[in-house]
């Protein structure tokens, strides 16, 4: 078995980590017992470009379980956990190539060995290893019945390829789905970057202003956990429903360049490029610190920052590095990455169960149904969202209504008005 990691002695610590997530996804546990007995994926080679997290150790146990000759790869560098990346190939024989830190010439070697395992069905998060196979290894993509692509980003990306006709291959965006966007976006984006803000930098929300640059499900997820902790929070937006719904929502909306003047802490969720850029950051005040939880390292345009710096100080902090713009410090937080894998540990295993539980039957669907699927971004089917919800539901030990016969009958009538 070929395996790419930091060290194998790391394989008990993440062990562990991988057991302990594992307790709190019981979903995810039912879909392995499931595939397990029914082998959805027996004989069949799938690549995964995720987060190497003890969460997706879970997803890649699942789909072993399932049957799958699975290659694990991870789809940032700074997410990688080296002691879960070691117990995945010591303790569960699956092949890992993931190290946290790697440059890219590195990660780029990782995402062509996930497709020179030949997968059939490959999983994304943020595209890369899709934009890969479209540009070195187009003859392969005819042989792929699908892939799942769990990010906003990589959603973007996949429609623009379908918008092109560039896409070779049928894609569900697993992203989009409600037991996925709605939760893990929230609630695990939400809570994960606000940790990843407080270990990096040890910052006391409470009275500070913080600006949240989108309000997508993220952006409404971090803007409510950081409110909830006493800071005044500004949101800007391009959108302008979502603009008004964040109006709505109590918060403060300006544009960026007005922003700029007043924040003591940005935070990037948009998964567009140069959200922040050059005039931002000379309208900034001292101390300003500034992060990205969007999936790519492009929404903080710190080539510009570097440029207006009269001095840089790297690593003043753990994941923190100082930027002199005339007689201010702009403080950016782990390279401009995302803040809540690279200084903390990603989104709780709870909202993960169901992400990762809409990912693996995803992936069932398009083993079972691949000669039904155009080259398109599809969106989940709703069996598959009303089986995760059910489940997650029933874990929670929450009961819900049904609907009387009579009721069922007035919803699919027209006939009965006031």
């Amino acid at each position: 078995m070929k395996y790419d990691v930091k060290n194998l002695k790391l394989a008990e610590l993440g062990k562990k980590r991988i057991e302990w997530a594992d307790n709190d996804m019981p979903v995810l546990q039912n879909v392995r017992a499931k595939f397990a007995k029914t082998k959805p994926f027996k004989g069949q080679k799938m690549s995964a470009c995720l987060h190497v997290t003890a969460e997706t150790a879970n997803l890649v146990r699942t789909l072993k379980a399932g049957g799958a000759d699975i290659l694990l790869v991870a789809s940032n560098p700074l997410s990688t956990q080296d002691d879960v990346a070691a117990a995945l190939v010591k303790y569960y024989k699956i092949p890992v190539m993931a190290i946290r830190g790697e440059d890219k010439n590195t990660y780029y070697q990782h995402l062509n060995a996930a497709l020179k395992h030949k997968p059939v069905i490959t999983m994304d998060d943020g595209a890369d290893l899709i934009s890969l196979l479209h540009s070195k290894y187009k003859a392969w993509a005819p042989n792929i019945k699908g892939s799942m692509e769990e990010t906003t980003t990589g959603v973007i990306r996949l429609k623009a390829m379908e918008a092109e006709g560039k896409l070779n291959l049928p894609v569900i965006a697993v992203n989009d789905a409600q037991t996925k966007n709605m939760f893990d976006n929230r609630y695990g984006t939400g809570q994960s970057t606000v940790d990843g803000i407080i270990r990096a930098t040890d910052i006391l929300l409470a009275g500070k202003y913080v600006v949240a640059a989108g309000y997508g499900w993220c952006g409404r997820g971090f803007a409510m956990r950081a409110r909830g902790m006493g800071a005044k929070v500004i949101v800007t937006e391009v959108n302008k429903i979502k603009a008004l719904e964040a109006a709505m929502d109590g918060f403060d909306v300006m544009p960026i360049k007005a922003a700029a003047k007043i924040g003591d802490l940005f935070c990037t969720l948009t998964g567009d490029i140069h959200v922040l850029r050059a005039e931002h950051f000379k309208l900034m005040k001292d101390g300003a610190i500034v992060c990205n939880s969007g999936h790519f390292d492009v929404e903080i345009d710190i080539k510009a920052l570097k440029k207006l710096s009269s001095k840089v100080r790297k690593g003043v902090r753990n994941f923190v590095d100082e930027y002199t713009v005339g007689k201010k410090r702009i403080f950016v937080l782990a390279d401009g990455r995302l803040i809540n894998l690279a200084a903390a540990e990603g989104h709780p295993a709870s909202v993960m169960d169901m992400s990762f539980s809409t990912q693996a039957l995803a992936s069932e669907y398009v083993a079972r149904n691949y000669k039904q699927l155009d080259n398109k971004v599809y969106y989940v089917p709703q069996n598959i969202e009303e089986t995760v919800a059910d489940l997650k539901l029933k874990a929670m030990k929450i009961a819900i209504d049904k609907l009387t016969p009579e009721q069922e009958k007035y919803l699919a009538s027209w006939s009965i008005g006031t």
